[in-house]
């Protein structure tokens, strides 16, 4: 085992600006006293975030929380690019805005399962028919019994990423990205074990829809889900032109040693700072990645979030039936300690689900379901406090002590804003 160097032990940090030189509130915001908050309340939550950004680990966060369907917060803080630790000397400050763009990374994984069980809402697939249904090369090596269910739980025993699923030349050549998710051999009996399937699942699910729908899942997104729902940008990729608005990622906090470093080689195929690197690059912010690269802004994954809590409809628009998103969000996992990710995580058919102690969507937060993205971005809605929120970040550290400070941001939303219901 290769020993670490101390200079890798040590956290890379970015420079922490002044906040209020470097803090954006949207006019999207209103008055909270609408919505049963007070302005204490919602500063007392924006506070949690200006403590956050001073730990030196993002240089930039935004959050967009609405509740009871109006946004009562909408800001960002930092710089968009120019403060990563890997700029070069001399780029220009970019600060960031709540219009800014963000990768939701893993929260994709949410909107690509809302696409599935749309054709299931319109009978066109099951979740429990084989994954071989729909694309026979699949069926070979032991994989002819995972079904599209055992794909949006994590457990179709294929948590590894081929080397394929990371060269991003061939994101242009999906053929060849198929034919490396059928060479797969499972690792796991399918149904058996949850354990993560960070890149694996988009690919699969994204080739169901293309074969189901005759369309890629672009397309199939702008056509049921963005253009319903009047967002500008939120998809898979950007076009070129606006690739600098899109916020630069960067690499923050401690180098991960083993164990971590193994179970991010393994899960992603690359190692934390190659995927920031990935991440970054414009192969990857244009091209599609189902499980990987939804592109928008902090208020439309909000929104998103926002039209699942209203079970379906935005406006008066009708995306999914309420009975869809009722399945979408069902558990299916629970108390599973998750082979890849090493922790317990509550799953339903595409999210991440809350708990009623304290989670990643705060505490008391059983009924809440949403997805974390890579790092530490979280999208969730909670139907207990009656909101959808959208916490976006640009640093991308694993194990950090000052991470704790983003788990108080959870904690403070949910305890400043009230349960609804009990």
């Amino acid at each position: 085992m290769q020993r670490p160097r101390l200079r890798d032990l040590l956290p890379i940090s970015v420079r922490a600006f002044d906040p209020e030189e470097v803090t954006t509130k949207s006019h999207r915001e209103v008055d909270p006293r609408g919505v049963g908050l007070s302005t204490r309340d919602i500063e007392a939550i924006w506070s949690s975030v200006v403590t956050f950004y001073k730990s030196g680990l993002h240089p930039a966060i935004a959050l967009c929380i609405r509740r009871r369907g109006e946004i009562v917060l909408d800001r960002a803080i930092g710089h968009a690019r120019g403060n990563s630790p890997q700029d070069l000397e001399g780029t220009p400050l970019v600060k960031a805005t709540p219009d800014t763009l963000y990768n939701f990374f893993s929260g994709s994984k949410a909107v690509t399962a809302m696409l599935i069980h749309l054709l299931q809402e319109e009978e066109q697939l099951h979740v429990d028919e084989p994954v071989a249904t729909f694309i026979p090369e699949f069926a070979k090596r032991r994989k002819h019994s995972i079904t599209i269910r055992d794909v949006l739980t994590h457990r179709a025993g294929i948590p590894a990423t081929p080397e394929e699923a990371i060269d991003l030349d061939l994101l242009a050549k999906p053929e060849e990205v198929v034919r490396a998710f059928c060479d797969l051999e499972p690792t796991h009996r399918p149904g058996s074990v949850q354990a993560y399937q960070a890149v694996t699942s988009g690919f699969i699910l994204g080739e169901v829809i293309r074969r189901v729908t005759g369309e890629n899942i672009r397309e199939f997104l702008t056509k049921r889900v963005r253009e319903p729902l009047g967002m500008k940008h939120f998809n898979y990729g950007v076009a070129p032109e606006l690739l600098d608005r899109v916020a630069v990622d960067a690499f923050t906090g401690p180098t991960p040693t083993w164990p971590y470093r193994n179970l991010v080689q393994v899960a992603f195929g690359a190692s934390m700072r190659e995927l920031v690197d990935l991440g970054n690059d414009p192969r990857f912010r244009t091209g599609v990645a189902p499980a990987a690269n939804v592109i928008a802004t902090p208020e439309e994954i909000s929104r998103f979030f926002e039209t699942l809590l209203c079970g379906g409809t935005y406006q008066d628009v009708r995306v999914f039936e309420q009975r869809t998103v009722a399945r979408a969000v069902e558990p299916q996992v629970t108390g599973q300690v998750d082979r890849v990710l090493m922790m317990p995580i509550p799953l339903s058919m595409g999210f991440m689900l809350g708990l009623r102690s304290f989670g990643f969507y705060g505490p008391r937060t059983g009924n809440a379901f949403g997805h974390l993205g890579f790092t530490n971005v979280l999208g969730w809605a909670d139907p207990d406090r009656d909101i959808s929120v959208a916490f976006m970040n640009t640093g991308k550290p694993l194990l950090s002590v000052r991470m704790l400070a983003w788990l108080n941001v959870t904690r403070v939303i949910g305890t400043r804003i009230p349960r609804d219901r009990a």
